[in-house]
């Protein structure tokens, strides 16, 4: 992949899709490089008329590791967070941020479509937040607000222990392969469990791209030393589009809403059988979603030619719709902030 200098650091970066079409950035979660992307969903997006780009993260992949910075404890720190107490570390998720912005400087993109995926949720949110002139539209998948709460904050403890139990070295690519699968057979999807062995040559991509066992640590401390975003979530002016899994053992459902609470004006669907991952059988119809979100938000935009697919993007699914004046409280059982319409059925292929 090539490389650009953004915020002091080397991101890697790539773009796909015609250069006059609008620009898209994918910003991946914790510890996972660019690769995990599923490409059917990023040729969806392409086929949607957007210029996808994706890219590492720092301390992931093939952009700038902090080798020299300490390697923390992960599990202290989580009871810190879990206490309420401060969380050091080497950078925040605003310094993430800063990385996505420098990186839209070094491709000369004034705006942009925003969707990022768990952490890069977070990483979007924020620069949405602090660069409102930047961002055209977000979505923001399978993330959270940083509300303290413990029904927010985390999801199974099964699913937490699954992504800070150790990786195997990462030059034994067929032993990472194996470890994804025990990974996301924890974290993913109930309803679509016969995907899991689909996304085996997803996760041979990421094993020969590489684990970065010590800069995932760094980065979850990011998360958590950067702790509740609400006030900042409340800055965001971009249409938004919040997409979260039914059933995300990791990042609960409650998280979602939270965030739909949040952010003025944002849009909640909730997808039925989804956990925290990219099931196959899903990526299609997720990416028309976005894609149709992205025109809503940028009417003028080129014109694509109906794709066979587009009926999908407008299939009924389980849709949450909360536009709060104030920050969220604790949720009142029949109050204006938790009401719900359900729409009839849900996506295609998710179960009834």
């Amino acid at each position: 992949m090539p490389t650009l200098p953004a915020n002091g650091l080397t991101l890697d970066f790539e773009v796909r899709g015609d250069p006059a079409a609008p620009p898209l950035l994918l910003v991946m979660g914790l510890g996972m490089p660019s690769a995990l992307w599923p490409d059917e969903f990023v040729q969806t997006l392409v086929d949607q008329g957007l210029r996808v780009i994706t890219f590492d993260n720092r301390d992931c992949g093939g952009s700038t590791r902090f080798e020299g910075v300490p390697v923390p404890n992960v599990l202290r720190a989580i009871g810190r967070a879990l206490l309420r107490r401060p969380v050091a570390a080497p950078y925040t998720l605003e310094d993430m941020a800063a990385d996505t912005v420098g990186l839209l400087d070094a491709l000369g993109l004034e705006r942009v479509h925003v969707v990022g995926a768990s952490m890069g949720g977070m990483i979007g949110q924020v620069v949405a937040a602090r660069h409102p002139g930047r961002v055209l539209s977000l979505t923001s998948i399978m993330s959270n607000s940083g509300n303290p709460a413990r029904k927010y904050a985390f999801g199974r403890w099964k699913a937490l222990r699954a992504i800070v139990h150790p990786p195997p070295p990462p030059d034994d690519h067929p032993a990472v392969v194996e470890h994804l699968i025990r990974v996301f057979g924890v974290i993913g999807s109930p309803g679509f469990r016969d995907d899991l062995p689909r996304m085996r040559p997803l996760f041979e991509r990421v094993a020969r791209r590489g684990l970065y066992r010590n800069g995932t640590a760094r980065q979850l401390l990011a998360i958590l030393s950067t702790g509740d975003r609400r006030a900042v979530l409340q800055k965001i002016t971009a249409p938004t589009l919040v997409l979260h899994g039914a059933d995300d053992p990791l990042v609960p459902l409650a998280a979602g809403r939270d965030t739909v609470a949040n952010v003025p004006g944002a849009r909640l669907e909730v997808i039925d059988g989804m956990g925290h991952d990219f099931p196959p059988t899903l990526m299609t119809q997720l990416a028309l979603r976005i894609a149709e979100h992205c025109r809503s938000a940028q009417p003028n935009a080129p014109v694509v030619e109906p794709s066979p697919l587009a009926a999908i993007a407008t299939s009924p699914a389980t849709v949450i719709e909360a536009t709060p004046a104030a920050p969220a409280q604790e949720p009142r059982a029949g109050s204006a902030a938790t009401a719900e319409a359900t729409a009839s059925s849900p996506l295609p292929g998710a179960p009834a």
